[in-house]
C-alpha cells in the first residue's frame, strides 16, 4: 500500500505584538493536527469512531493574551507537558530576537576545563564560577562533559551571565534535577540575574520553585486556552528555602572526616578546639573546624598583639570550612561561620584562606579582611629554579608528579634547593618539613631534608606550593561585636 505523508501540526493563527514602550507582549496562537500517514490502521480507526481519515482537530493555546514583563523581571511559566509552555517561550524569544539568549543555544566546549571557558583571566573565572556554586578546586579543572546534571545547570547560568544578552531563556528548567538541587539552582539563577539587572524567562512542569525563583510574573498554562497570570512586582528571594531548614550543632572529628573528601586539602586537620556541623534533618551539609593557632602567622601583628600564652588562650583559627557540593552558593558557609564564631571558646578568631580572595563569605559572616599575603622572594626564587629543572610548578600539589620529577633530576638537586630556601626564609622551615620546634634552626631543617627519601621530598615540594599561594588573613574579635 502506498503511504502519503501529511503535515502533523499546522499553525492556523499566530499573532504576536511586543510593545517595548510599555513592556507588553500580546499573543494569539492556534494550530490544528491531522494524521501523519494514511495507512490501513488509520483508516480502520477512522471508520470505527466515525472520523474522516483526514479530519483535523483545532487547538487554541493563547487567545489575545497580554503579558506585562519588565526588562528586569523574573518570569516563570508552569504547566503540564503539552499545555503550550514551549510555544509561548518560542514566541517570546522570537520577539526579543538578539536581546535574548536561550541556554539551548549556548556555545559550550564539552572538553575544555571550565576554568578556561569564562572570564578574561583566572581571577574573573573563579569569581564567576563561585557565584553559581562551582567553587571547588578540583571542579575548576573538569570539563563540561565531566560535570553532573546539577553542575551543568549551574555552569549554563555562569555562561548566560557572560553572553551580554539582557533576556535569559530557559526551557524545561531543572526538569532533570532532583528537587533539592532544582531549588538551589533556581535560587542562584534569580540572585545572579537580579544582581546583574537581567530578565529571566523560565518554563518548567514543576510548581515547587516559586519560593526560590521568586518570580515577578507567574504564568500558569493549562490545556486549551486557559491561562492564569499573577504579578508580584516586589518579589525577591532573600534566602534559599533549604537554608531555612538547617540547624547548627556541635560535631566531632568523625563528622568532619565524613565531609573532608569535598575539601581540596587532605582529610587531616590540626587538633581541633571545637567542631560545628550544619544539619538538615539527618543529613550533614557542612562543617567548620576551629583549631589552636600556630606561633607564626602572616597578618596577625596588624590585628592582634600578645604573648604566646595569651595567643593559645585567646585565639582560635578556622582551619577548615567545607560544604557539600550540592548545597554550595546558598549561604551555608557564611551561616556556619557567623553563627559559630561566638561559641568557639575564644575571644578572637583568625582565618587564612585562598578562596577568600574569590568568594568573600568570611567577610559576609562578620570577619574583617586584614591583609593579603605574597610569596616571599625566596619562595618565588625556589619555584623559578624548579621550572629551570623542568618542573611544572602548577602541578606541585601532586606528590605522584613530584616523585616522578625527583626521580628524573635526582634527590640531591632538590635537597640543595630546599637548603637554599631555608637559609633565606626562616618562616618556611617549619611548614616545609613539619619540624617539632616552634622556631626551628637551619641546621635542624638541613638534617631533616638530608635524611628524607623521595617520598619525603615530594611532600616538601607540595608544601612549597602552599607557600606560593596568595592568601587572605581575616580576623574576628568578640570585643568588636
Amino acid at each position: 500500500m502506498r503511504h502519503r505523508r501529511k503535515e502533523t501540526l499546522q499553525v492556523t493563527k499566530f499573532k504576536r505584538t511586543y510593545n517595548r514602550q510599555n513592556s507588553t507582549f500580546t499573543f494569539d496562537i492556534s494550530y490544528q493536527t491531522a494524521p501523519t500517514l494514511r495507512t490501513e490502521r488509520t483508516r480502520e480507526v477512522a471508520e470505527a469512531f466515525g472520523l474522516g481519515e483526514d479530519q483535523t482537530q483545532q487547538f487554541t493555546l493563547y487567545d489575545n493574551v497580554q503579558l506585562k514583563i519588565r526588562p528586569t523581571d523574573i518570569v516563570l511559566i508552569t504547566g503540564d507537558s503539552g499545555s503550550g509552555k514551549s510555544a509561548l517561550l518560542k514566541a517570546l524569544k522570537a520577539d526579543l530576537a538578539a536581546e535574548a539568549q536561550d541556554t539551548k543555544d549556548l556555545n559550550i566546549n564539552p572538553e575544555t576545563p571550565i576554568i578556561e571557558t569564562v572570564g578574561e583571566n583566572t581571577q574573573q573565572a573563579l569569581e564567576i564560577l563561585s557565584r553559581v556554586g562551582l567553587n571547588d578546586a578540583f571542579l575548576f579543572l573538569r570539563s563540561y562533559r565531566e560535570l553532573s546534571d546539577g553542575q551543568k545547570h549551574r555552569y549554563q547560568i555562569a555562561k548566560l551571565s557572560q553572553t551580554g544578552a539582557h533576556w535569559w531563556i530557559l526551557d524545561e528548567f531543572t526538569s532533570s534535577l532532583d528537587r533539592d538541587t532544582a531549588k538551589i539552582v533556581a535560587y542562584n539563577l534569580q540572585r545572579l540575574a537580579r544582581k546583574l539587572g537581567k530578565a529571566v524567562i523560565a518554563a518548567t512542569t514543576h510548581s515547587d520553585l516559586l519560593r526560590d525563583l521568586a518570580p515577578n510574573v507567574h504564568i500558569h498554562k493549562r490545556y486549551g486556552k486557559q491561562v492564569t497570570l499573577r504579578y508580584h512586582p516586589r518579589a525577591k528571594a532573600s534566602a534559599c528555602s533549604l537554608t531555612r531548614q538547617t540547624r547548627i550543632q556541635q560535631g566531632t572529628t568523625a563528622d568532619y572526616k565524613a565531609l573532608s573528601q569535598f575539601h581540596y586539602r587532605t582529610g587531616r586537620t590540626p587538633p581541633p578546639r571545637k567542631i560545628f556541623i550544619l544539619k538538615r534533618k539527618t543529613e550533614t551539609l557542612g562543617a567548620v573546624v576551629y583549631s589552636y593557632p600556630s606561633p607564626l602567622c602572616f597578618g596577625r601583628s596588624k590585628a592582634w598583639k600578645g604573648t604566646f600564652q595569651e595567643l593559645q588562650r585567646n585565639m582560635s583559627i578556622i582551619s577548615r570550612v567545607v560544604v557539600h557540593p550540592k548545597y554550595r552558593s546558598i549561604g551555608l558557609g557564611e551561616k556556619l561561620i557567623r553563627e559559630t564564631l561566638p561559641h568557639c571558646g575564644t575571644d578572637c578568631v583568625e582565618a587564612v584562606a585562598v578562596m577568600a580572595k574569590y568568594n568573600p563569605f568570611f567577610e559576609k559572616a562578620g570577619m574583617q579582611k586584614i591583609c593579603q599575603s605574597k610569596p616571599s622572594t625566596a619562595v618565588t626564587e625556589a619555584l623559578t629554579h624548579l621550572e629551570t629543572l623542568g618542573f611544572d610548578t602548577a602541578l606541585l600539589g601532586s606528590t605522584a608528579y613530584n616523585k616522578k620529577q625527583i626521580a628524573r633530576v635526582g634527590e640531591e638537586k632538590i635537597q640543595t634547593l630546599l637548603e637554599n630556601l631555608s637559609r633565606k626564609d626562616a618562616a618556611a622551615r617549619k611548614r616545609l618539613a613539619s619540624l617539632p620546634s616552634l622556631y626551628p634552626k637551619h641546621t635542624e631543617f638541613q638534617t631533616k631534608i638530608r635524611n628524607a627519601d623521595t617520598a619525603g621530598l615530594s611532600k616538601m615540594l607540595k608544601r612549597l606550593s602552599f607557600l606560593a599561594q596568595i592568601k587572605i588573613y581575616l580576623f574576628w574579635s568578640r570585643l568588636q561585636h
